[in-house]
């Protein structure tokens, strides 16, 4: 390089060369950034999307948990009252197990609440009459 281009003074002709390569680096830096910016939104995406499915599995859980504790919990206090000990233990833990997998069921979508189901089968009254 001479001296002058060191100091900072182009010429004519250099200088359109050197605006030309340096607008062609900077598209391809552009360039380069973009595909970056779009993997790391990528890869946010897809560690957001894992927290939902913590979430609804530790709901789901802790419904299905809780059914059964309550269940357990009413029958041992009957059993103490009543001096029936085992049998409303045993009966009210399977009702818990029971209970717990219909919320199970309810928080999953797959079965309409009661009062969802009371509204669809007053409408289908409706449209039979």
């Amino acid at each position: 390089m001479s001296g002058s281009s060191q100091n900072g003074e182009t010429n004519g002709p250099s200088k359109e060369t050197s605006e030309a390569d340096l607008s062609e680096r900077r598209d391809r830096l552009n360039r380069m950034l973009e595909g970056q910016r779009a993997a790391e939104d990528a890869e946010r995406k897809s560690q957001k999307s894992d927290a939902p499915g913590y979430a609804q599995a530790m709901k789901l859980s802790s419904e299905f948990i809780a059914g059964i504790v309550v269940g357990g919990g009413v029958g041992w206090i009957c059993d103490h009252w009543l001096g029936t000990s085992p049998f409303g233990l045993i009966v009210f833990l399977l009702i818990g197990f029971a209970a717990g997998v219909l919320n199970v069921l309810r928080a999953a979508g797959e079965v309409a609440h009661p009062e969802a189901r009371m509204k669809r089968d007053e409408t289908q009254d409706d449209d039979r009459k």
